[in-house]
């Protein structure tokens, strides 16, 4: 990522690297239903593992969502947001069944990583003859990379507050991430709460998934990635595939793809002040430059 790409575009190869950014598909899921049967829940907390389950189970022939992939439509958030309010904020009841997830997941047979792992016992309870898959790293390991790409940036609420009134992505996107992970999943107004109520969430988390499938072990498989196709192959009926099994560096794909997304928020900002300012964007491109620099020294911490 460039100061070249802020303010010319963006190369082929990034595109290429990082497609789900750039579909920009308009699809309305209240529209939608079920058309590939749902199989495979896999509810690990993010930066467990997430991405390389979400590749390793399309190898296997499952088409899987993935917390990335609300990039591609910013609409599937309209859904998840009804959710959130039902679950947690009691605004609106809604029936969080399978016709409701047949709506939001009916294109995919697996869902992995954040904003679906929310919603547990709902999805197991929606789709009983899914099998659910854990994967689990140490919670001191995983607090700090968790730390570094979620928490930090719940610390400069007004800028995301700003960018969300100006850039309709991340007005849509933002409040999953707030009232959905922050306020709703981690019971936290703040990011010194957040801090606080990370390590007991994550421990509690895979504890209530595990207590819920206690008399259906047959259901549950403890993963981990080290293992390789065997176990999880054999736990989904599937043969091994003739390929190393995926390794994706979450750490490093989340940083960079941050990056491209904050870069294409700025173009899109810088827009939106261009048509509405005038010459006054000159003095907020400039704090706003300051600030994606900001972004992009701390995405390679």
């Amino acid at each position: 990522m460039s100061l070249y790409e802020l303010f010319f575009g963006f190369s082929d190869q990034t595109k290429a690297r990082h497609p789900h950014v750039f579909k920009d598909l308009d699809i309305d899921r209240r529209k939608c239903h079920r058309v590939v049967p749902m199989k495979v829940l896999c509810l690990s907390m993010g930066r467990t593992g997430t991405a390389s389950m979400k590749v390793a189970l399309e190898i296997l022939g499952y088409p899987t969502s993935h917390g990335f992939d609300m990039h591609e439509n910013p609409n599937d958030a309209d859904l998840w947001m009804e959710a959130i309010d039902g679950k947690w904020y009691g605004k609106k009841p809604v029936n969080l069944n399978a016709d409701f997830w047949d709506m939001q997941l009916g294109h995919v047979s697996a869902i992995t990583d954040f904003p679906a792992n929310m919603f547990g016992p709902e999805l197991i309870a929606a789709y009983p003859d899914t099998k659910v898959i854990l994967t689990e790293r140490d919670v001191d390991k995983w607090y700090p990379s968790f730390d570094q790409a979620l928490i930090k940036s719940s610390e400069l609420p007004i800028v995301s507050s700003i960018f969300g009134q100006l850039d309709p992505v991340v007005k849509k996107l933002a409040p999953l991430v707030t009232k959905g992970m922050m306020r709703g999943q981690f019971g936290a107004g703040n990011a010194v709460e957040w801090r606080r109520n990370a390590k007991p969430t994550y421990t509690e988390h895979y504890a209530s998934i595990r207590r819920l499938l206690a008399d259906q072990p047959e259901r549950l498989l403890n993963f981990e990635l080290e293992e390789g196709w065997g176990p999880l192959c054999e736990f989904l009926g599937q043969p091994a595939p003739d390929v190393k099994f995926p390794r994706v560096n979450e750490a490093a794909m989340h940083g960079e793809m941050v990056k491209v997304v904050m870069t294409k928020i700025m173009r899109s900002v810088v827009g939106t002040l261009i048509r509405r300012e005038g010459l006054l964007v000159l003095v907020i491109v400039f704090v706003m430059l300051v600030f994606w620099v900001g972004v992009l020294r701390s995405s390679k911490e």
